[in-house]
């Protein structure tokens, strides 16, 4: 053991002060070195003074120093070990040997937001991912790598675009308004606005992620909190749950970790469509069928374009290849006192569609931590920052929808000096399909999220403790639309969109602890308090004629500025909360929770309602009955808790009315109709749950029941145009269910000498229901709901067959009304996921790993879009191979109407079932008497891939997106980097 001045001077200190009593006690320095089975030392194990925030971490060589009281015990833990305890007593020199227990539930530490617990001890549902699980996958959102990973919690990207917020959706969706199922997101200990941010390129329709500039390699854990016990002590802001991000902390062993992968992306689909040969014979059919004698008006495809020529314009389109690099580099260090880590990275990804785009994203981090000498006083500051520029399709062109209209023999999109060929579209009074193709968008977005943990423990057992928060997001938008994307016949000016939007953020919350043992009595209580404010700015404007194309964006340079607009929103957020958490001898725990929350969003008099919770907990795998009748369970816990979350996901000033100003000079007109009587929007949750563990906990099995109602629904209630307004804020006497059943196993298969293999299983049963609704049937939502089914459904006609008279599609008009419409509208599709979830094996070898997660769903989709035949477009290849069970080719309108009837029948209805390849690891690390001449500690190579296989009866390009038919989200993905430690 080595010894240095501080730690002589640290002594003298001690024996000074020493003679002062301190609430009773004397304090002492403790030494020691941590070690495994083999005698090697352990780095980063805790240490901690049992009830109190006190501790420190051994450093490389095991070692580890603080200062304790001979009242104190110390708890040494470390994932993958079995914790121990020790009293302290007159000791000085505490040498410890951890022994290995990988199956442990008491050493997985949990983030619960405002406190944590351990897998053994929690009583709310919580779900958590490691960095092991994040870090190496090649995508944007830390939300992407979430999917299949946890029960309850549902992930659609929605679209292969970079940057593109994907929607989550935790036990289903709780509110009638989409933008109302939104969870909270806390980046380390910070929230921020999880809405996507407004955009007006070919993000409009999903948003900006607010996550997308952050470093996937910068990320600790994810924990995703639930249930009423979980959720309650973030009152409104946690109704459709939270989500827990932690970025990775220093420590005070010194390094530097640099990795870097590259890869592709391609499609991973194709559809069979016809080839020219079958498109011109169905296409001549249908004149046949019709009488019509073909011109070149009716009749292009077949008399002025190439018979002879064929495109596959899916291979033209969609078949590019997107690159994919990332670097990463970051380094920690420090003293026992203080730790940092410092990160930086750089993300790159291209586009499969045939033209130039790039996403690229800079991050950079800090995490400083550092406690005082006598372990009363610690500081926890983190800094995460992240910017990124991606370049879009402007407004214009779809490259996905022409990939699946356009016929195989179209003619040349391009003349021979690449500008888009007009003369030979326009020949066939056609818009040329890639109109608006030089149309470009760019966005520029910067992210800064700041967080400043300060605790001082006034006296044992009770801390002082205040999260400091902020936060700034800036997006700045500009689509370019030069006039050579137009037919040059309409007299294009150049023009562009320029979109800013900015938010902001602060937050304070000072907070109470206290934590006291008596004898087998724990209590642990919290008390606190919030202020918040968000401010949320935008600005848009269109500018055209531009003299030159090279000026677009630049307001400045255009020659007008039309439709202005600026927006300026203040949202003010005021909370008192607490909890008080009880545990008698480990085994019994109760915990209360209670929360009051002011918003500005309600008018004087609705602004503040309360909250709360109470979950329980039982360990009866330690009565003395089961530990002697039931050895073989090692593990046996019964969780339940029930509580209400509110929400106030609504637009701000909505109980005021609203005006804008004219036009012309000085005049305003009404733009919002006022209601000062809506509130709150209340969900109440309630959740049994067991947890099994068999054989010494080597098998984990976690099965939950759950039931959320959300009430008072909060929506932009439809008026007539009569009155002049589109809507008004109000609450609807609507009720939504949210229940179902999540199952949880794990199991460590193998674990023989050098080999483990290891298991992992989540699956969820969701029901959403609207339970109820009274006066639906005259409301504005009687043709998109319906009482005793989900929100997320179709309503559908019936099909019937095919007409023998006409050949046509036939629908049944259940009124017998002669008209179709939304009252014969009778088949309900739920479109909701019967089931779905997830399976990851990990197996392990000496220095190969091999880690693969399949991930499946059980649904419904739809298959509509792709067989109008007769048409000028392209078509599924079963039009020609199975003929009849289509209607008579022809292009009359009759034929169209009824191809639109059935499109919106229960005739396209499709297994949309899938089990898919999410994602695969590969990774070896080398042995180190390969690389320590190489000063390296550590060097690993390894190969990822996601989305590598699918299996599913689904015709359309991705089961993911299961809606049409020709949609497609998930790319097949191919990287391989290398890591090097220092």
């Amino acid at each position: 053991m080595k010894f240095s001045y501080r730690q002589h001077l640290l002594r003298i200190t001690l024996l000074l002060i020493g003679v002062i009593p301190l609430s009773g006690f004397c304090q002492q320095i403790i030494e020691g070195q941590v070690t495994g089975p083999q005698d090697l030392p352990i780095p980063g194990v805790n240490i901690q003074v049992q009830g109190t925030n006190r501790g420190t971490t051994s450093n490389f060589e095991g070692e580890y120093q603080l200062v304790a009281s001979p009242q104190d015990t110390l708890v040494y833990t470390y994932m993958g070990y079995v914790s121990q305890k020790v009293a302290v007593g007159e000791q000085t020199q505490i040498n410890i040997q951890l022994k290995e227990n990988e199956n442990s539930l008491g050493d997985l530490v949990i983030n619960a937001g405002y406190y944590t617990t351990t897998e053994r001890e929690r009583t709310g549902n919580i779900a958590k991912v490691t960095a092991k699980e994040i870090e190496l996958q090649p995508v944007v959102s830390p939300l992407q790598a979430l999917q299949g990973r946890m029960a309850g919690v549902e992930i659609s990207t929605g679209t292969d675009t970079p940057g593109a917020a994907p929607t989550i959706r935790i036990r289903g969706q709780n509110s009638l308004r989409s933008e109302g199922n939104y969870p909270l997101y806390i980046i380390d200990g910070v929230p921020i606005n999880s809405t996507p941010v407004e955009s007006k390129t070919s993000l409009s329709f999903s948003g900006i992620d607010p996550l997308s500039t952050m470093n996937l390699s910068n990320i600790e854990s994810i924990e995703v909190l639930k249930d009423a016990d979980a959720t309650a002590i973030y009152g409104s802001r946690g109704a459709n749950g939270v989500i827990l991000i932690s970025t990775k902390k220093g420590k005070r062993q010194k390094g530097i970790q640099a990795r870097i992968y590259k890869g592709v992306s391609t499609v991973a689909n194709k559809l069979d469509l016809l080839n020219t040969q079958q498109y011109l014979e169905i296409r001549q059919q249908a004149f046949v069928n019709d009488g019509v004698e073909p011109d070149e008006y009716n009749a292009y495809d077949l008399l002025l374009w190439d018979q002879n020529r064929e495109t596959d314009w899916q291979e033209e389109f969609l078949g590019g290849t997107a690159d994919i690099t990332d670097v990463n580099i970051s380094a920690q260090g420090g003293s026992d006192q203080t730790h940092f880590r410092l990160n930086g990275a750089f993300h790159q990804q291209g586009t499969i569609y045939p033209v130039d785009l790039q996403y690229q994203k800079f991050t950079g981090g800090a995490h400083l931590d550092h406690r005082s000498k006598d372990e009363k006083f610690q500081l926890g500051l983190a800094l995460n920052y992240g910017v990124d520029q991606n370049e879009l399709m402007g407004n214009g062109t779809d490259f996905k929808a022409n990939a699946f209209l356009l016929p195989p023999n179209a003619p040349e999109l391009y003349n021979e000096d690449n500008s888009l060929n007009w003369e030979t579209w326009g020949e066939a009074g056609l818009e040329h399909p890639l109109a608006g193709l030089y149309n470009k968008a760019e966005i520029k977005s910067h992210n800064l999220v700041t967080s400043l943990n300060l605790s001082y423990e006034i006296i044992p057992g009770l801390a002082l403790k205040t999260n400091v928060g902020f936060t700034h997001f800036n997006s700045d938008e500009v689509v370019k639309m030069p006039k050579r994307s137009y037919n040059p016949s309409s007299i294009p000016l150049h023009r562009s969109l320029n979109t800013q939007s900015q938010r902001q953020s602060w937050i304070i919350e000072p907070q109470l602890n206290y934590q006291h043992q008596w004898g087998k009595l724990s209590l642990h209580a919290l008390l606190g308090s919030t202020l918040q404010e968000n401010q949320y700015d935008t600005f848009i404007v269109q500018g055209e004629n531009y003299v030159a194309e090279a000026l677009i964006g630049n307001l400045g340079a255009a020659e007008s500025l039309l439709h202005a607009q600026a927006r300026n929103t203040q949202y003010r957020y005021q909370a008192a909360f607490a909890r008080l958490g009880i545990n008698w001898d480990k085994k019994y725990y109760l915990n209360l929770t209670g929360r009051r929350d002011g918003s500005s969003r309600f008018a004087q008099g609705n602004r503040f309602a309360n909250f709360g919770a109470i979950g329980a907990g039982w360990i009866f795998t330690d009565e003395a009955f089961f530990k002697q009748h039931l050895a073989w369970l090692s593990f046996g816990k019964l969780r339940g808790s029930y509580g209400t979350t509110g929400s106030d996901q609504i637009p701000d000033y909505g109980y005021l009315d609203a005006y804008e100003a004219t036009p012309g000079p000085g005049g305003l007109y009404p733009t919002a109709l006022a209601n000062p009587a809506y509130s709150w929007e209340v969900n109440k949750k309630a959740e049994v749950g067991m947890q099994l563990g068999f054989l010494n906990d080597r098998i984990h099995l976690g099965v939950s029941a759950y039931r959320n109602r959300s009430s008072n629904q909060l929506v932009a209630y439809p008026l007539p145009a009569t009155t002049g307004f589109n809507n008004v804020q109000a609450n609807l006497p609507a009720t939504v269910e949210n229940r179902g059943w999540e199952v949880e196993f794990s199991s460590d298969n193998i674990r023989k000498g050098n080999f483990r293999w290891q298991t992992s299983l989540n699956m969820s049963f969701p029901k959403n229901e609207l339970i109820s609704y009274p006066g639906l049937e005259q409301s504005p939502y009687a043709h998109t709901y319906r009482e005793g089914h989900p929100l997320n459904i179709a309503l559908l006609y019936e099909y019937e067959g095919i007409d023998p008279e006409t050949g046509y599609y036939q629908v049944i008009d259940q009124n017998g009304d002669g008209v179709y419409d939304q009252e014969d509208k009778v088949v309900i599709q739920d479109r909701t996921r019967e089931y779905f979830g997830g399976i990851q094996n990990s197996l392990s070898y000496k220095g190969i790993s091999l880690q693969f997660l399949f991930e499946f769903v059980k649904q419904e989709g739809s298959f509509a879009d792709i067989f109008n035949a007769g048409f000028p477009q392209a078509l599924t290849a079963e039009v020609d191979q199975n003929s009849s069970a289509y209607q008579q080719v022809s292009q009359t309108y009759e034929a169209s109407q009824a191809y639109s009837r059935a499109v919106q029948s229960d005739l396209t209805i499709e297994n949309a079932s899938f089990i898919r390849l999410k994602t695969l690891n590969l990774s070896y690390e080398f042995p180190l008497s390969w690389i320590e001449e190489l000063s390296l500690s550590q060097a690993k190579f390894f190969l990822t891939g996601q989305n590598l296989w699918t299996l599913t009866d689904y015709k359309g390009m991705d089961p993911d997106s299961p809606v049409g038919g020709t949609d497609f989200s998930s790319l097949r993905t191919l990287t391989a980097g290398v890591q090097l430690n220092f």
